[in-house]
């Protein structure tokens, strides 16, 4: 049995909004984002083993706000005290994460499949998230993430890259139709390619 992506039905590929007049560059990029390993690490309040001795794929957990650990296949991000959301495309990487961390002193969970991830990219991209979210945009940098709403909808952002503006946006799959909409509608403005 194959598994279906959370936005199979809803993300049409193509340009939309005011797109006609302008570049390549000019356009933001919304795509969909599959099959990544996604989980969570959580610390028990008891637990007294040190994180600066664990290893994930060459990186340590980051116990600091806004903070990312990051190489080129794999990102922890720090969700909060004691809590991590381990994002990687080595799929493989859960066998490692099960050996390195001891039931008695963490919860991990595998979350891949309960997750919708839709990536932005464009100059354009904060606009587009201050139009639904709270938060100061205009200090998350690259290798930042945080944990808010938008619209309603409670969602982590992962800032990938700050040129252009790149990020990653996770919500519950059973949201994830109504945040590619609100997405989607806040970047007509703009104009966007629908990867």
């Amino acid at each position: 049995m194959s598994s279906i992506s959370a936005l199979a039905n809803v993300h049409l590929t193509g340009q939309f909004g005011d797109y006609e007049n302008k570049s390549e560059n000019e356009l933001l990029k919304i795509s969909e984002i599959k099959n990544l390993l996604i989980v969570q690490i959580v610390q028990y309040k008891n637990s007294k083993v040190s994180i600066e001795s664990i290893n994930i794929d060459g990186l340590k957990l980051i116990n600091e706000s806004l903070k990312v650990s990051s190489n080129k296949e794999t990102r922890i991000l720090w969700n909060g005290p004691n809590n991590w959301f381990l994002v990687s495309s080595k799929n493989d990487l859960f066998k490692d994460i099960l050996q390195n961390f001891k039931e008695t002193d963490f919860a991990i969970t595998d979350l891949s499949h309960s997750r919708a991830i839709i990536k932005v990219e464009g100059q354009q991209t904060k606009e587009v998230l201050k139009k639904g979210c709270p938060f100061n945009f205009n200090i998350l940098k690259k290798n930042n993430s945080i944990n808010s709403t938008y619209n309603g909808i409670a969602l982590t952002i992962d800032m990938l890259n700050d040129n252009p503006d790149t990020v990653r946006l996770f919500t519950l799959r059973s949201f994830g139709e109504s945040l590619y909409h609100s997405i989607t509608d806040a970047s007509l403005e703009y104009g966007y390619k629908s990867l």
